[in-house]
């Protein structure tokens, strides 16, 4: 088998222009298991395999130490669109059958608190901003996605909603459009439809999950001229402990020159109304972020068409697109 190790850094340039607020973010640590494992067999007369694995980048929210990767063929890590971290190898067929890569790292997750929004959650005097490194993907947080599609329609629902709040500036424009994703779209998975992150079914449906909230949340921002962006990962069950996490997690920021970025999870609102004011400036600790942005090209880049997100195991037979690959996902908080 082969592995290897390598320590990740918090990256410069996240400094306050004020003293950090005294009640400091929560903080939770833990280790965290990826694996990913090819089928027995895959289809007849198939020549070669690619997989790629999304790697958690570390953040002003999160450290990633120690990761390890077991493999027992040669991989390459590479860095992707938007921030992102790729696993990728390419293997003959013959070598693919119950191909195993566990990836393993340690965590600390902080609570994102944006400080411009902080007495909202804290009760305290509000603090100069973050400053922050300028995000040079910023342009394609104001650009269209497939799914989330900027035309006239969604230009004049989202407008139709600031309109009624009397919303005039970018930051009461965005509180406007939380409350009323939070308040029109339930959470349900049930039926079909759901999960995909699209917009005009969401917004006929108003149900569904994370990604279809902040299908409608990221997309009436963007059609207001409001850049926001879409981030996956997953999310940790509030008590400590250890065990295996089924799904992902998504949630979205949009960014003002009054505030910087601002943390919002539209969903986690909905399901939890005592949160409702919470997640408007907030993203707890109980998450860990893997990718960013949807419409994702792969490093190297796949030969299908853009992954609408990327959380899960991708694979390629043959340049086509193959679902076979089974994936389980484990937790264990580490005590401080």
């Amino acid at each position: 088998m082969r592995s290897v190790r390598f320590r990740g850094l918090l990256p410069i340039g996240f400094a306050l222009l004020a003293a950090a607020p005294s009640a400091a973010p929560r903080a939770r640590a833990f280790t965290f298991t990826y694996t990913a494992t090819v089928p027995a067999a895959l289809p007849a007369g198939s020549d070669s395999l690619e997989l790629w694995l999304p790697v958690p980048h570390p953040d002003a929210s999160q450290d990633i130490r120690d990761l390890k990767i077991t493999a027992s063929v040669p991989y390459k890590l590479a860095a992707a669109p938007y921030g992102n971290q790729v696993l990728h190898l390419k293997v003959p067929a013959a070598q693919a059958a119950n191909l195993r890569v566990a990836m393993q790292f340690e965590a600390t997750r902080r609570e994102h608190l944006n400080p411009f929004l902080a007495p909202a959650t804290t009760g305290k005097a509000p603090k100069a901003r973050a400053t922050e490194p300028t995000d040079p993907d910023m342009a394609r947080w104001l650009a269209p996605d497939r799914l989330v599609p900027l035309d006239a329609k969604i230009k004049t629902w989202a407008q139709e909603v600031v309109t009624k709040a009397g919303a005039k500036t970018d930051l009461q424009k965005a509180r406007a459009v939380y409350e009323h994703v939070v308040s029109t779209v339930t959470y349900d998975k049930s039926g079909q439809g759901w999960g995909r992150g699209d917009i005009y079914y969401a917004c006929d449906a108003r149900r569904g999950n994370c990604t279809d909230f902040h299908a409608v949340f990221i997309g009436y921002c963007r059609a207001l001229g409001i850049p926001a962006r879409f981030s996956i990962g997953f999310p940790l069950p509030a008590e400590r402990g250890t065990g295996e996490i089924k799904g992902y997690h998504c949630w979205a920021e949009f960014y003002t020159r009054q505030t910087g970025w601002v943390p919002v999870d539209a969903s986690e609102a909905a399901k939890d109304p005592s949160r409702r004011a919470y997640f408007f400036g907030a993203h707890d600790e109980n998450r860990i972020e893997f990718t960013r942005g949807r419409d994702v090209q792969l490093t190297p880049r796949q030969q299908s068409q853009p992954l609408n997100y990327f959380i899960y195991p991708y694979a390629e037979v043959d340049g086509k697109p193959f679902e076979g690959i089974a994936r389980e996902f484990r937790y264990q908080d580490v005590s401080k």
